[in-house]
């Protein structure tokens, strides 16, 4: 038996967009561009997947910008904020998906823009009146900050940050890759500049997603050459990969409440499981249901000398698991989230993140390898 648990790094695509995009790469060759019948015939599931994904979200079909996921969306905010918008400060966290911290860090580096972080507690809460504080002194200001850590789960109480950055006329950012497709969003109710979005976080094919840009926010092109996406990102468009797209996130929707019943239940499960092997276990960030992503669980186990032999040996036993963000797994150094808020790295610590696919029996068996691991192999 083999077991699938790191969707937080991808998930397994459906089998309905595999359906809805095989037409697609069979019959619509056209480029979107051409003003002839293949090329309208392209451009008109283009737009007719960017009004999908628009009426899901309750915003206009012109603010939906499409990217190659998550990383690019990402970038082309945080340039566009700095190139277009004239922020002269990123406020951030130390915590951030490295498609956000390297960028800043980047943006800094070469002087185009301040870096300044905000204090994070120990489950990696944004402390919201250190950010106030931050923003006071006036200065045109990019706020940047995750709507759910994809390593420790704590989400971001997106609202309550947009009032703030509103009060003081700062720009927000939200990467909310991990998030888009298992939560509801509803745009016109939150004033936010920028969201995130990549397909395979929800089933969907790899290499697309898009960027959220709000109408108030105007800004210019971040990949230069054609006149695709309204003239800001050029290049000849994804077509199958949008049409992908567009299907998964009409799936993710349609139950989206049963979806987070069944994964919390099955997180919950492995939570009071995990207690109940282990007299010496911990969480890292949040795990209360309200305050926390319910398709991701940092565990923080017991004390062991072949700690970094762990996730190798899981794999061997058919449980693909991750210490961290997969963006880093070929890195000999360790989580910069945990290091982020002072975990102790001395323990292995083992990322689960779970799908509306998970079922019990594949937690239940994942426990056994776990607990088969700790007593054969790393006693």
């Amino acid at each position: 038996m083999r077991v699938y648990l790191d969707n937080a790094a991808t998930t397994p695509i459906a089998p309905e967009v595999v359906e809805a995009m095989l037409p697609v790469l069979k019959e619509t060759f056209g480029n979107p561009s051409s003003t002839h019948f293949y090329g309208r015939n392209a451009k008109a599931l283009i737009e007719t997947s960017r009004r999908t994904i628009a009426k899901q979200l309750n915003c206009q079909a012109s603010e939906i910008i499409f990217m190659s996921g998550g990383t690019e969306a990402d970038n082309m905010a945080l340039h566009a904020s700095v190139f277009e918008l004239g922020v002269k400060r990123i406020i951030t966290t130390n915590i951030e998906h490295h498609a956000v911290g390297h960028t800043v860090e980047s943006l800094a580096k070469f002087g185009h823009v301040a870096m300044q972080l905000v204090n994070v507690d120990a489950k990696g809460n944004v402390d919201l009146t250190h950010l106030e504080y931050l923003l006071k002194d006036g200065i045109p200001t990019l706020v940047s900050l995750m709507h759910a850590n994809n390593e420790i789960a704590t989400l971001l109480p997106l609202k309550k940050v947009s009032e703030i950055c509103r009060k003081y006329s700062a720009y927000f950012h939200s990467d909310t890759v991990q998030t888009m497709g298992h939560y509801t969003f509803d745009l016109q109710d939150l004033d936010i500049d920028f969201i995130t979005c990549a397909a395979h976080k929800f089933h969907g094919p790899k290499g697309i997603g898009f960027l959220y840009v709000n109408k108030k926010t105007k800004v210019g092109s971040f990949i230069h050459g054609g006149s695709q996406e309204r003239g800001l990102r050029g290049g000849t468009e994804n077509i199958y990969g949008i049409v992908g797209l567009a299907k998964a996130i009409e799936l993710a929707y349609e139950d989206v409440e049963g979806h987070q019943k069944h994964v919390q239940s099955l997180k919950s499960y492995m939570i009071e499981r995990l207690k109940e092997m282990f007299s010496d276990v911990d969480f890292h960030g949040e795990i209360d249901p309200v305050k926390s992503l319910y398709t991701v669980l940092n565990v923080c186990l017991p004390k062991t000398d072949k700690a970094g032999m762990l996730l190798f040996t899981l794999d061997l036993k058919g449980v693909a698991v991750s210490g961290g963000s997969a963006c880093t797994s070929g890195a000999t150094k360790g989580s910069h989230v945990l290091e982020g808020i002072q975990a102790d790295m001395s323990r292995p610590n083992v990322r689960f993140s779970f799908s509306r696919y998970t079922t019990k029996e594949e937690i239940d068996f994942a426990l056994e390898q776990l607990k088969s691991a700790f007593e054969l192999n790393l006693a």
